[in-house]
């Protein structure tokens, strides 16, 4: 099996839609975390518009006061941007963007923040297309007994122009998922804002509860386990 997938990346190396895909994750990651990176260096608060008695809110108005750790935070998210964009240094750059992303990713479920609910699974993604890319480098640092000797993929002299429908339908498909998720698979969210978030009840049977529940999350500064449970009842 490992030899297979081995040719089969192998041919996808030679296919110029794969690298241009490649190149466009690189490029859409290292722009989204020099932003965020940027912010914190400077010492703005992430998200500055967010009230912090919402969840996402609190939790970042505190990473904003722990000092030298957010803009530690900062200056990890623009190494790791500028080590995607050097070509000699993109599989340490993806190692790099990889735990803070997916805490990110994680961080956002856990409070349904709209920010970064779509956006941190599909930067997760990508990254993990960045690292499969370049798997003839990371094989090394994995666990596989078989590694036979140091032989790195070259850019091909000749370009294989054939499209790959297949894989592309499967981007399109994990985007629609990520985003059907977003839209579906809560039915309570948050939401950024007071006016938001009651957007989402009213002219429903649960509108007095579902007001209770916005003020409970956006004037009361409650958790959202907290206010969900009083939504319930």
């Amino acid at each position: 099996m490992l030899s297979k997938f081995e040719a089969h990346h192998r041919m996808i190396r030679q296919n110029r839609w794969y690298w241009y895909f490649y190149i466009l994750c690189r490029l859409s990651l290292a722009f989204g975390f020099f932003a965020a990176g940027m912010v914190k260096i400077v010492g703005e608060r992430f998200a500055s518009g967010l009230s912090i008695v919402h969840p996402m809110g609190a939790y970042l108005e505190a990473l904003h006061h722990t000092g030298y750790y957010y803009t530690f935070i900062g200056v990890a998210q623009i190494l790791a941007a500028v080590l995607l964009i050097i070509p000699r240094t993109v599989t340490l750059g993806a190692l790099v963007y990889l735990p803070i992303i997916v805490n990110i990713w994680i961080l956002s479920f856990a409070v349904r923040f709209d920010g970064s609910y779509m956006t941190a699974p599909l930067m997760t993604f990508a990254n993990i297309y960045i690292l499969v890319w370049n798997y003839d480098r990371l094989k090394y640092i994995l666990p596989l007994k078989i590694v036979p000797s140091y032989n790195l993929i070259q850019k091909p002299a000749k370009w294989n122009n054939r499209f790959p429908f297949l894989f592309f339908s499967g981007v399109a498909l994990v985007f629609v998922i990520v985003v059907l998720r977003f839209a579906l698979f809560h039915d309570i969210m948050p939401r950024n804002s007071v006016k938001d978030c009651r957007q989402q009840f009213i002219g429903k049977d649960n509108q007095k509860a579902g007001f209770e529940f916005c003020d409970c999350i956006h004037n009361q500064g409650g958790s959202l386990d907290h206010c969900l449970e009083l939504l319930e009842d």
